[in-house]
């Protein structure tokens, strides 16, 4: 007979500590970025590491399971952003596909965020980040929601809204383009996390640009040992995305750009 399961954590001080590689890790990161956090900001960085652990056993949050891995390839590589949103002085910013909270409330307690709203539509996931950002303290200014992008563009209260769009792991270039240019105010940038070779991301995603009211790319090595391969990329939305974007995903699909 299956015992029934222990209830998840929701505080941090029930979960177990992070071993020292952890911060090793994330020490070597953050001093290669010229990253410093203040000690909130550290203190929540850690706590939603801690939960993450703690309650990917039960839910999918992420197939990495080693903390020094979670400090480096979740954490180190979702704050190579900070300084990008700080030079164009950025604090209100909307994170598509959250899952585990990756880039999204790491970045919320660095910066930090006056407002950051965390989409994550499988309802488990989101239900773990609403627990993970009133734990660490983040609940008054992170908010996490199960909603498509999709959906939310169709609301006036978002659409044309956002100074910044971040998506780490969520899907193609162009497709990115396309979800969060209507969510953009003019002059809004989405920040996409990608590594490897993009070529062939970067000239469909132009396409996608023109289609939805103009923009421009630029793309940011991250020059982090263990992040060798991955770079940001940054596109600036330079009109007012039409209104029939975005389309839904069965049309997406069918018509790629």
């Amino acid at each position: 007979m299956d015992l029934p399961r222990e209830p998840l954590p929701t505080r941090v001080e029930d979960t177990p500590p992070l071993p020292a590689a952890y911060d090793a890790a994330l020490d070597g990161g953050l001093a290669t970025l010229g990253l410093v956090l203040t000690p909130a900001a550290r203190l929540a960085i850690d706590g939603h590491a801690r939960l993450l652990l703690a309650w990917t056993s039960a839910i999918n949050l992420t197939a990495i399971r080693q903390p020094a891995a979670v400090a480096l390839a979740h954490v180190v590589d979702s704050l190579s952003a900070v300084s990008l949103l700080r030079e164009r002085g950025i604090d209100r910013y909307l994170d598509l596909g959250s899952g585990g909270g990756y880039p999204g409330l790491p970045i919320a307690a660095a910066l930090p965020a006056k407002r950051a709203l965390l989409l994550e539509p499988v309802a488990k996931k989101a239900a773990f980040l609403s627990v993970a950002t009133t734990a660490v303290g983040l609940g008054a200014t992170v908010e996490a929601a199960a909603v498509r992008a999709e959906a939310l563009a169709l609301d006036g209260r978002h659409r044309g809204r956002w100074p910044a769009v971040t998506a780490r792991a969520v899907a193609s270039l162009a497709e990115l383009v396309e979800l969060s240019f209507p969510l953009l105010a003019p002059g809004g940038v989405l920040i996409a996390w990608k590594r490897g070779d993009i070529a062939g991301e970067l000239a469909t995603a132009e396409r996608a640009l023109v289609a939805l009211g103009g923009g421009s790319m630029e793309v940011r090595p991250v020059e982090v040992a263990g992040l060798v391969d991955h770079r940001l990329v940054v596109a600036m939305a330079h009109g007012v995305a039409p209104s029939g974007f975005p389309r839904d995903p069965g049309t997406r699909k069918r018509r790629p750009w």
